[in-house]
């Protein structure tokens, strides 16, 4: 069947949009491709179709579970096989999905890329034949992008361990240098990247300077005169609420949306939404990805965003029936603090970095005096993250940074704790088996510690009476539990890695990983100052916006956004900001000094920059530090002017 009668038996479309029929032919012709097309353009066709026209198992990496859920659900409308392996699944769903897979009754499969670190994941994907690797929000590969996440830098690796012939990147957010990283990262030749026009010019454009003490009002004048049903984007969950609850104060039928709610509450918000007995949502940026609603007709930006990458995402959700729709930003400089302090707490200090390597040194001692060249290290992200006092997406990307160093070798992934249950008889469940397989199964089971119900393999105990390797005993285990004879927990993921003992103690190692930090704060700092310099253009948004993300053939003047109309926009401070006394400050630093009086070696300017702030840092939750009074003295300032009163106070 060629691709287009596929596409109208299938899915029901008459025409391909632009950009998709060239990527599926490329993918079912064997080539790796990076596709870049505006949000609400049809990118998850592209895999959709090209699975259909493949003869094995379509695998999709995607960040976020509301997208696999919304991806799936539209999979299902049109009778293609799809599922997600992911954490809102039964034991008895999860054990069917695995089956089907194994089965080939599957064409789709979505996972989140952390599932790759599940040991019983892998055994079970490396027996399946892949056809192809699809990375959806495909810019979180790279460091240069917008949502960096170090855990897609395995995807390559992966891509190889499991014999996957092919990769198809999805996104529609990357600049140049990050097209660039993306193609290079799984090598993706020029001719296979397909990049269509950036410019919808269905979307109005606004920058509307307003003070922040007349934004309210502003947003809810500007609602009024709407027509259909939008989003407010803000940054801080309790903003959500607040001004949801203006919005309901003023009749308009509006309701607040963050990660800080229940799965259940998020849920029911969102399908609402997407019911239309919702006109309004007020959301922090959890909302929105894999959210299919064609007709929102207006996005409103009540704070900055973090970025321009962004802000295009953001106002990409708007009019994607192609109808006119309205983005306005409500701007000021007042939150330009908020956004500025999230990248300074996800710098981990030279402090913080010298003890992660002398942490992992102290773990390997013993292979370093006995003269040898590698080591195993094994860690836990939670309780490393609090003891080093990183928050955990760095301490991620700073052992990824080590692993490209050569200083780690990731080996395997393991559940520290793994247990299980009969849910059939024991004796019926050996029955089943002959020979050197019931004799094996008779070994774990005798080898297990059981806790009333419960039971504990020793696979140390194990491997030395039965001479098995642990992922046998797992693969066994696995089985059991798919023909529901067990019931198999695991719990509290460790990772294990070879260190390379001599790069390990490189003297500049630490000073090196700091100086990459450095360059990646001042990389997003960067970003933030484009981002207002965006704002503040003298000629068209559409255009600069457009040229930022690489399309060159958009009309200089859209007659569309609020430039072409004449408004040029300068943003500024709604008021005076306002210090603290040198006093108060000093004072509040000698309190922080006191409570951490037990850990002098985690004292130092970046700590009492952090406190004063108010970031959240995992010292401070270890701590109870929030319940002082004096945190977040000076959050309503730029956390660069607090480092450098602390400096000119001799606060180091």
């Amino acid at each position: 069947m060629s691709l287009l009668s596929s596409l109208q038996s299938h899915f029901g479309f008459q025409s391909f949009r632009e950009g998709q029929e060239q990527t599926i032919n490329q993918v079912v012709n064997g080539n790796s491709s990076l596709a870049i097309f505006p949000t609400g353009s049809g990118k998850s066709l592209c895999y959709q179709l090209s699975a259909l026209h493949l003869p094995h198992l379509t695998l999709v990496v995607s960040p976020l579970l509301a997208l696999m859920k919304d991806q799936l659900s539209f999979l299902a409308t049109k009778g293609i096989a799809a599922a997600s392996i992911d954490s809102t699944l039964t034991a008895e769903q999860h054990q069917q999905v695995i089956r089907d897979v194994k089965n080939g009754k599957i064409k789709i499969l979505m996972i989140s890329v952390e599932r790759f670190k599940n040991e019983r994941f892998r055994q079970f994907i490396s027996s399946v034949p892949i056809s192809q690797l699809v990375v959806d929000e495909a810019h979180c590969i790279s460091e240069w992008g917008h949502n960096f996440r170090p855990d897609y830098l395995k995807l390559p690796a992966y891509k190889n361990e499991l014999n996957i012939p092919q990769v198809l990147l999805l996104t529609a957010t990357a600049n140049a240098k990050v097209k660039r990283d993306m193609a290079n990262k799984f090598s993706i030749a020029q001719e296979h990247i397909v990049q269509t026009g950036f410019y919808r010019k269905n979307l109005d454009l606004s920058v509307v300077p307003v003070a922040e003490q007349d934004k309210n009002n502003q947003l809810s004048q500007t609602i009024l005169r709407q027509h259909g049903c939008g989003i407010v984007y803000v940054t801080l969950q309790h903003t959500a609420e607040t001004v949801a609850a203006y919005l309901q104060g003023q009749g308009i039928n509006a309701e607040a949306y963050h990660a800080g709610f229940v799965d259940d509450k998020r849920q029911s918000i969102q399908q609402r939404f997407m019911d239309g007995k919702v006109q309004v949502m007020v959301a922090t940026i959890a909302f929105g990805m894999g959210i299919d609603k064609s007709d929102i007709r207006f996005v409103i930006h009540y704070d900055l965003p973090k970025s321009i990458e962004n802000y295009s995402q953001e106002i990409g959700r708007a009019g994607r029936d192609g109808e006119a729709s309205t983005c306005i930003t409500l701007a000021n400089l007042d939150s330009l603090h908020t956004i500025e302090n999230f990248v300074y707490g996800d710098t981990p200090s030279l402090k913080s970095i010298e003890m992660l390597i002398e942490h992992i040194a102290e773990q390997t001692s013993d292979a370093r005096l006995s003269n040898v060249n590698t080591s195993q290290w094994e860690m836990q992200t939670y309780s490393l993250s609090s003891d080093m006092n990183i928050r955990q997406l760095p301490l991620k990307t700073l052992l990824v940074q080590l692993e490209l160093m050569g200083v780690l070798l990731p080996q395997f992934s393991y559940f520290a704790e793994f247990k299980f249950k009969f849910v059939a008889d024991k004796e019926d469940i050996l029955n089943r088996f002959e020979g050197e397989r019931k004799a094996f199964l008779t070994a774990i089971f005798s080898h297990t510690k059981f806790k009333k119900v419960w039971g504990e393999p020793n696979f140390e105990s194990l491997h030395e009476h039965y001479q098995c390797d642990r992922s046998r005993v797992v693969s066994a285990l696995d089985y059991l539990n798919e023909l529901d004879l067990i019931a198999l927990e695991t719990k509290k993921m460790t990772e294990v890695y070879q260190v390379n003992l001599a790069k390990l103690h490189q003297s500049t190692l630490a000073q090196t990983l700091c100086e990459y930090f450095k360059q990646k704060e001042e990389s997003e700092i960067t970003r933030i100052a484009s981002l207002i310099r965006f704002f503040e253009l003298d000629s068209c948004l559409s255009w600069n916006l457009s040229r930022y993300f690489d399309d060159q053939n958009t009309p200089q003047r859209c007659e569309h956004c609020s430039v072409c109309r004449g408004n040029k926009a300068i943003l500024s401070y709604s008021q005076q900001l306002t210090w603290p006394t040198n006093e108060e400050i000093v004072s509040a630093c000698h309190e922080l000094r006191n409570h951490l009086s037990s850990e002098n070696s985690a004292l130092e300017l970046n700590t009492y920059c952090q406190f004063l702030v108010g970031l959240t840092v995992p010292l401070f939750t270890r701590k109870k530090l929030k319940k002082l009074n004096d945190f977040g003295l000076c959050q309503t300032l730029k956390y660069s002017d607090v480092r450098d009163k602390l400096i000119s106070l001799n606060i180091t």
